[in-house]
């Protein structure tokens, strides 16, 4: 047989072409694109916070549609509507609601997220499909037995008829579940060999490790309750117990067609919140960005 060439031959070469001039044109024109529509967006956002802002600001009479043009500009309607509403009361009532809810919320879902997440025992799975099936049951739906267990044990028209419905919820739980199951169980293997029980280790390992989940719970808590207007109205009837909410409801009822004096008091009731997000926006975002979903 005649002897074949063995001789190895060289791979073809194919031609690399870079990019093409249409899809540089288009990666361009999404980098411009994008930041544009962020910018747009975010003005119809802002805009009409940036309109009660101004119009606070305008001469008591001003029309809302003159109002962020009208010269003249003052500092009485704050003064005004801080005295006329007794806003002083308010805060002092929704911020110590507000705190004592925020405390009972984070105890409980810390403890039951964190059973939930490490404890082995029967019915786990059962009992985490009950917590979440609360996140889907109106508040509204469950007034009259909770007006009839605060009544029975005489809560009525005092701070706990405002801080025992919302004590506990089910977000909480489910949200702390979730970031306890992203903390390697190594490191409560190790506390655990260095004698640490199972309070030790939450309070001294997953609690510190779970600063983000327990930022994000305790905004999402504290702006729901100072936001909170149905439980006041409902479980109270004292002057002395009035929240910021309350306060700005009768507030504009009695002010409806003071534009400026309204906004005012809408900016003192908002502003705090504003802030407090502010500070916290950072952990924030991570506690959501991190919080992963497992079974």
């Amino acid at each position: 047989m005649p002897e074949q060439n063995c001789e190895s031959q060289s791979p073809i070469a194919y031609p690399q072409s870079g990019p093409t001039v249409p899809f540089l044109f288009w990666n361009r024109l999404l980098e411009w694109l994008i930041p544009v529509l962020l910018v747009i967006t975010a003005f119809i956002v802002l805009l009409p916070l940036f309109a009660v802002f101004l119009t606070s600001f305008a001469p008591t009479g001003t029309t809302p549609s003159l109002a962020p043009w009208q010269k003249g500009w003052t500092w009485e309607n704050y003064r005004q509507a801080w005295q006329r509403g007794n806003f002083l009361l308010a805060f002092a009532n929704s911020t110590l609601v507000a705190l004592a809810v925020t405390g009972f919320q984070v105890i409980t879902s810390a403890l039951a997220g964190y059973a939930l997440a490490r404890l082995k025992f029967r019915g786990r799975q059962a009992l985490l499909l009950i917590v979440l099936a609360t996140l889907v049951i109106p508040f509204q739906l469950l007034v009259i037995p909770i007006f009839l267990v605060l009544k029975w044990g005489h809560a009525i028209n005092t701070y706990w008829a405002l801080i025992l419905p919302t004590a506990a919820n089910g977000f909480g739980i489910f949200l702390l579940r979730q970031y306890f199951q992203t903390v390697p169980i190594e490191l409560e293997e190790a506390a655990a060999l260095d004698g640490a029980n199972r309070l030790q280790i939450l309070w001294r390992v997953m609690l510190p490790l779970s600063r983000p989940a327990l930022v994000t719970l305790f905004l999402f808590t504290f702006i729901g309750e100072w936001n909170d207007l149905f439980k006041p109205l409902v479980f109270t009837t004292r002057p002395e117990l009035r929240t910021v909410q309350l306060a700005l409801a009768d507030f504009q009822e009695q002010f409806t067609n003071n534009w400026p004096l309204m906004m005012a008091a809408v900016t003192i009731a908002t502003v705090p919140i504003l802030l407090l997000f502010l500070i916290g926006q950072r952990q924030f975002i991570r506690g959501i960005a991190t919080t992963g979903i497992k079974s």
